[in-house]
This record gives C-alpha cells, structure tokens and sequence, in this order.
C-alpha cells in the first residue's frame, strides 16, 4: 500500500510508476488548462470564466468548495456543443465576496453566468449541486436538462466533516503551508493511487493554483448553510435531471443523492460504490454524463 510522501518527486514524476509512452497513466486527468478570462456579470460580480467548445447546446459548469474550473473540465469532455466553466465568487481570479456568501450568492453567479453565455444545460458538482438547486428553486424551467455530481447539501447542512476540511485548507493556504494544502489534496485520492505520477501533478497543480489565487475566508461558512429553505420547492423542475453519488464519502453522503432524486419529478440517479469516482471510474462517469447530455 502506497502511503503520500511530501514534497513530491521534481515536476511530478515518479521513478517507480513512470508513465506509459505515448499516454498518462490511469487515474484523474492533468488539470493544466488553457488561459481563462475574467469578465464583469450583469449582477456586478466580475468571474473568471473558460469557454471551450463551440455550437450549441451551452452548459454551464459549476464547481465544488474550494475547487474550481479545472475540477469541472474533466466532466464535459465528452459534452456537445460549447461548454463554459467558471468560478464562484471567492474562488480563483473571481471577485472575492464583499461579506458573508451564502448560496443565494452562488446561485446569482450560476445563473449570470448561464445567461451571459445562453447555457440551456447545467452541471453541478458538491457546492456547485446546492447553487444549482437553489437557482432552480427560483426559477424551475431555467434549464432543459441538468445534471447534480456528488450533491451535498439541501434543506440540512452538511455533515462535519465538511467544514473541517474546508477550515483546515483555509488556514494552509493563509499560511502558505505548502505541504499541509498538499496533504488535505491527497486526501481526495484513493491511498493506493497516491504515488502515481497523476497524483503528484494533480496535488502540484491545485496546490500552486491555491498559493497563487487564494481563496476567500468568507467560503468557511458555506458548508454550515442549506441550500434550500425546503427541497420540496424542486418539485415543480421537470428538466431531465441525472443525480450521481457514491458510497464512502463522508462529505458526499449518497442520502443525498437519493433524496434529490426522489423530489425531483424527472431524475435519473446513479451511486457509485466507491468515493474518489474520478479516480476510480472516471471513465464510466465521463460516458454516464455525456449520454446523458448528448442524448
């Protein structure tokens, strides 16, 4: 069993597993990206923004907590059409919240963003899932098809383990402790993958991503908040909705998932066995989103 080593081999790499020729290893996809842009929104918020792809349909893509836009680009891959991912107020290059942010906030971004661009489609992952669903709780016909990757939250908050993970990554990146943001990062990906070259870049890459942009204080209250006052108000969305959760995520627990579908009138739901899907079965995962979108 490979445990994680700190720092890591140069540039990533790694003398026992080295990559295959011609193709990375198994595992999560790289997260260098093309450069983004930043733009003010119609509800005066100026987000950082990725735009890739081109034709219709648009979807747009939401991140998890203290995640961003090189987290979402994995699942559209295989999307149609053009895609757009950006990130929330508090995250990345976007404007830092001016107090408190709640996911009313998250869901004025959302929805900025999915009308500046025409997103007729939706796909949001953890913290992106709950601004997707309180977006929808105001207005239910805004999208024709969305899609809610590992929700965590709806009229309850969440557990935790939430809030101390996401405590602990806040005071790291204060501090610029390099090695204690890339020990909270390895803790995403399954302790026998963890040695692999993929997960050295991934954790280098998120982690100078975090030392450079930073991250907002105010997103520490996000996990001790609801998404929604009542999940009943979903009931009036009739959009084809796919629901994805796993099993063994503290974070993520699958009653989520499960309860999401349940309320939601048109929802298709999928659980994983396993936590860490984009290591795992990232390639069931990708197809499952992309039929699903495409269809």
């Amino acid at each position: 069993m490979k445990t994680f080593r700190w720092p890591p081999p140069p540039e990533g790499k790694s003398k026992r597993w080295p990559a295959p020729r011609g193709r990375d290893e198994p595992g999560r996809p790289l997260l260098s990206l093309m450069p983004t842009q930043r733009r003010p929104m119609p509800h005066g918020a100026t987000l950082e923004y990725l735009v890739a792809g081109e034709g219709d349909p648009t979807t747009a893509f939401a991140h998890g907590i203290a995640g961003g836009i090189a987290d979402t680009r994995p699942l559209g891959s295989g999307v149609a059409g053009r895609k757009v991912f950006f990130q929330f107020r508090g995250h990345g290059r976007s404007d830092p919240p001016a107090g408190e942010i709640t996911y009313a906030d998250l869901a004025a971004d959302l929805r900025a963003v999915a009308d500046e661009f025409g997103a007729t489609r939706a796909l949001g992952v953890s913290l992106g899932a709950g601004a997707l669903c309180r977006l929808l709780a105001q207005t239910p016909d805004r999208f024709e098809k969305v899609v809610f990757y590992l929700p965590a939250v709806l009229d309850e908050v969440r557990p935790t383990t939430a809030a101390t993970r996401t405590k602990a990554l806040l005071e790291a990146v204060q501090a610029e402790d390099a090695a204690a943001i890339a020990t909270l990062l390895s803790a995403e990906i399954p302790v026998a993958l963890r040695d692999r070259p993929a997960a050295w870049r991934y954790i280098r890459e998120r982690m100078d991503a975090l030392l450079r942009d930073g991250l907002a204080p105010a997103i520490a209250d996000l996990p001790g908040q609801a998404a929604l006052p009542d999940r009943s108000v979903l009931a009036g969305v009739t959009a084809p909705a796919l629901v994805i959760g796993c099993r063994g995520d503290a974070t993520h627990p699958p009653q989520v998932a499960e309860q999401l579908a349940e309320v939601l009138p048109n929802a298709t739901l999928h659980i994983y066995d396993q936590p860490a899907v984009l290591w795992t079965n990232r390639a069931d995962l990708r197809l499952r989103i992309s039929e699903f979108l495409n269809s």
